[in-house]
């Protein structure tokens, strides 16, 4: 799994179960904000990334997260909704665990 370039050791704020995920990701320039390794006690049942950028963003993510063997499981457009109102959209991409 190619991880060079972005220091894992650096962002101690990420789960351990997600860093290599993140690092190949943003290795590819993809530009993450949230992740999250799932699981009991976790934010999400699933290890995800979340990620901006337009339309043709999350084919790409998905393209370098699948060419070094990343096992994902789904690609997400989200809309979340706060407060009543549409936010986003963004992209997510979740792993099998």
């Amino acid at each position: 799994m190619r991880t060079e370039g972005y220091d894992m050791d650096a962002d101690t704020g990420l789960d351990a179960g997600i860093k290599a995920h993140v690092a190949v990701l943003r290795n590819a320039g993809v530009e993450t904000f949230e992740s999250c390794q799932g699981g009991a006690g976790h934010a999400y049942a699933e290890p995800t990334v979340r990620f901006f950028g337009d339309r043709s963003e999350g084919f790409r993510a998905l393209a370098a997260a699948l060419q070094v063997g990343l096992p994902v499981t789904d690609l997400r457009r989200a809309w979340p909704v706060v407060e009543g109102e549409p936010t986003g959209p963004w992209w997510e991409l979740v792993f099998r665990a």
